[in-house]
């Protein structure tokens, strides 16, 4: 047989006309060749170990992968001990082990109203009945939460407190507490989604340091160091809540794979994944400065160092629509609907622009975005 062409990793620009998919959150690929070398010499060293690894490990991860988890967690001002600490294979199924085990099928779960699409999907997943609480420009509604607690009786509120996505919205420290103390006095855990925390260069406390009783936490290396590695942190209240997450994780996931999560612990040692991190940080700031120079002023909402962006459509538009516009130019974009709870509040889109291959290419898709905005819509959602 032949073999076919391989496909390239990003959509490249062919023939004049985009073909990028900016639907993808994910962080830019690292340029530099020295990082490159580096993230090279640990595969090495784990290849170096490669019987060991190929064999089962410790649920919840091994005491030096926990450790090395609790130094990254350092980076956001998170002093904890080790043994509260579990590696599983990504974020998601950190949150489908929390979920199954603090709410379960038929529990109340509060969230923002417009909330990442994966809480969604594990939600009706779980038959987890979501109440989406309204936000401003601080965070989530804290007379909301409060008043959804009173008459709702969640188990948990989870939040994306960090650069939300996908409207990149960061809660003040302020908001923060005020959830806290409203999750204390009703007796309600705190479900922490810091996917995005390690970004920004002066991020507000993480939650779980300031009601650190009553908050899980998780976070992934998908995107401060590479979305394939798949490797995530939790940190439970107390030894108690980790060893029942630690059950909950061995019966959904066994354990994150020995290979990844050895790889991450000798990047976060070595310090290569810090420089993975600065490296997203610089060349998504430079992605930002694009956006600002072809979108128009006040259509979006982003921050410096985040790899996504809010697109607000102006009348006439719906998101449903404007994406559908977009694919047929070869942009693919993703609509309100696919993060909101409750009714969508607004028309918008999230954009995200990490995943494309080059600055050039994202600026030409940046300027289709642009000259769509400025037309009428021309594909209607068919109904049938």
């Amino acid at each position: 047989f032949v073999c076919g062409k391989r496909r390239p990793r990003i959509p490249r620009v062919t023939e004049g006309r985009p073909n990028v998919d900016m639907s993808m959150n994910m962080p830019p690929e690292p340029e530099s060749p020295e990082l490159m070398e580096l993230m090279q010499a640990g595969w090495n060293k784990v290849n170096g170990r490669l019987r060991d690894l190929l064999r089962y490990q410790d649920f919840g991860g091994s005491t030096e992968d926990r450790e090395a988890g609790a130094l990254w967690l350092r980076r956001r001002a998170l002093v904890v001990e080790p043994e509260r600490v579990l590696v599983t294979p990504g974020a998601q199924c950190a949150l489908l082990a929390i979920l199954t085990m603090l709410v379960g099928p038929g529990g109340v779960l509060c969230c923002e109203d417009v909330t990442y699409p994966g809480l969604r999907a594990l939600a009706g997943h779980l038959n987890i009945k979501l109440v989406g609480l309204p936000m401003d420009n601080e965070g989530i509604d804290a007379v909301a939460f409060a008043g959804a607690c009173a008459q709702y009786a969640p188990k948990a509120l989870y939040c994306n407190p960090t650069l939300l996505n996908p409207t990149t919205c960061t809660t003040s420290l302020s908001r923060r507490q005020a959830l806290v103390d409203i999750a204390r006095h009703y007796e309600v855990a705190i479900i922490e989604d810091d996917a995005y925390g390690f970004l920004p260069r002066a991020a507000p406390p993480a939650i779980a340091s300031i009601g650190s009783e009553l908050t899980y936490y998780v976070t992934g290396l998908a995107k401060s160091v590479g979305a394939g590695l798949r490797i995530a942190y939790m940190v439970a209240p107390d030894a108690a809540a980790a060893a029942r997450l630690t059950a909950a994780l061995r019966a959904t996931t066994v354990m994150a794979s020995p290979l990844t999560s050895t790889l991450a612990t000798h990047w976060i040692r070595d310090g290569v994944a810090d420089l993975a991190l600065a490296n997203i940080r610089k060349e998504s700031m430079a992605r930002q400065k694009i956006v600002a120079r072809i979108l128009p002023e006040h259509s979006y909402a982003s921050e410096a160092e985040a790899f996504h962006l809010w697109l607000k459509l102006p009348g006439g538009w719906q998101a449903s629509s404007f994406s559908a516009q977009m694919r047929s130019n070869g942009v693919a974009v993703v609509g309100v609907d696919a993060f909101s709870v409750t009714a969508a509040p607004l028309q918008a889109v999230r954009v995200c622009i990490g995943g494309i291959a080059s600055r050039s290419d994202l600026q030409h898709a940046l300027g289709l975005i642009r000259s769509t905005l400025a037309e009428q819509p021309l594909i209607k959602p068919a109904v049938v």
